[in-house]
C-alpha cells in the first residue's frame, strides 16, 4: 500500500504547488507547459517506451490528437478551481469524474448498470452538485460563475479523459505506455502553442520561475502515474482496494491540506458533498 500512499501524496503535491506558484506570483498558465517536458523524459525512461514495434499509420490518432489537447487544456481550469474554489473543491472535482466513465460504459459500450452503480453515480453527481456554487458566497458576487463553471468544467474534462485513456488502453497494437508517451508529446505541442498564445497574442511576459516550477509540476504529475500503476501491479488481485484508497485518500488529504494549511473555507453543503462523494466510491467498489 505504500506505492498507493506516494502516488496519493504526488496526486494533492500538484495541487500545493499549483497554489504555492501562484502565492509566489508564477504563471501557473506557464508553468503548465514545463511540465511535459520532465513527463516525456520520465516516461521514456521508467515505462520502457519502445516506439519501433508499430508502424505511425496504425496509430489512434484522433484519440491521441484530443488527449493532446484536453491535458494541458484541464490543467488550466484546475489551476483556476484552485485559485477560486480551493485545493479541497478541485480534488473532489477530479475524482468525482469518474463516475462518467462509468454512466458511459453503460450508454455509449453498452455494458450493464446494476442498482448499485446507478446509486453511485446519482450520488456523484450529487456530490459535485454541492461542491460547486457555494463557496465564498459566491452566489452574491458578479464573480459567481468562476466559484462552478471551472470545477464543473474539471469534473467534465477529467471524466471525459478518462473515458479516452479507457479507449487508449483496448488498443491492442501499441502499449499502453508507448502511447501514454506520445499523448506526452502532443500535449507538450499543444502547450507550446498555448504559450506562444500568451506571448505573442496576449501580451504577456515569459515567466522565467514557471520552468522551474513546472519542471517540479511534471515529477509529480508523473510520480502520481506511476506509483498508481505500482500499486495495481503490488495488488493485481485487489484493485477495488487501491481504487478505493486512491480517490478516497485524495478527496480526504485534500480537504486536510486545504482546510488546515492554507486556511480554505468549506461551507456545510461542501462537507456535505465530500462526504457523498466518498459514499459514492464506496459504493461503486462494492459493485466492482
Amino acid at each position: 500500500m505504500h506505492f498507493v500512499l506516494i502516488s496519493i501524496l504526488c496526486s494533492v503535491g500538484v495541487s500545493i504547488l499549483i497554489k504555492l506558484a501562484r502565492r509566489r506570483k508564477v504563471s501557473y498558465l506557464q508553468l503548465i507547459v514545463w511540465n511535459y517536458p520532465i513527463s516525456i523524459l520520465c516516461s521514456y525512461f521508467f515505462l520502457n517506451v519502445n516506439l519501433s514495434h508499430f508502424e505511425l499509420t496504425d496509430l489512434p490518432w484522433g484519440v491521441y490528437i484530443a488527449l493532446g489537447v484536453l491535458l494541458p487544456s484541464i490543467f488550466v481550469y484546475i489551476a483556476k478551481t484552485i485559485r477560486y474554489s480551493g485545493i479541497a473543491i478541485a480534488e473532489v472535482a477530479q475524482r468525482v469524474s469518474l463516475f462518467i466513465p462509468l454512466l458511459a460504459a453503460g450508454l455509449l459500450f453498452h455494458e450493464q448498470i446494476s442498482i448499485n452503480r446507478i446509486l453511485g453515480i446519482a450520488l456523484g453527481f450529487l456530490a459535485i452538485a454541492l461542491c460547486v456554487g457555494w463557496q465564498k458566497g459566491a452566489s452574491a458576487t458578479k464573480d459567481a460563475k468562476k466559484y462552478w463553471l471551472y470545477p464543473l468544467l474539471v469534473f467534465l474534462g477529467m471524466g471525459v479523459i478518462d473515458v479516452l485513456f479507457k479507449k487508449v488502453a483496448t488498443y491492442i497494437t501499441v502499449s499502453y505506455t508507448n502511447s501514454l508517451f506520445i499523448i506526452f508529446v502532443i500535449a507538450f505541442f499543444i502547450a507550446l502553442l498555448y504559450l506562444f498564445f500568451w506571448l505573442k497574442l496576449k501580451k504577456h511576459r515569459f515567466d522565467w520561475k514557471a520552468i522551474f516550477w513546472g519542471m517540479s509540476l511534471g515529477v509529480l504529475n508523473f510520480g502520481n502515474i506511476l506509483f498508481y500503476m505500482k500499486a495495481h501491479k503490488a495488488l493485481p488481485d485487489n484493485p477495488s482496494v487501491v481504487f478505493t484508497a486512491m480517490n478516497i485518500g485524495v478527496m480526504s488529504l485534500g480537504a486536510v491540506v486545504g482546510v488546515l494549511v492554507f486556511g480554505e473555507k468549506l461551507s456545510k453543503i461542501n462537507k456535505l458533498g465530500l462526504l457523498l462523494a466518498i459514499v459514492a466510491v464506496l459504493i461503486i467498489t462494492i459493485n466492482e
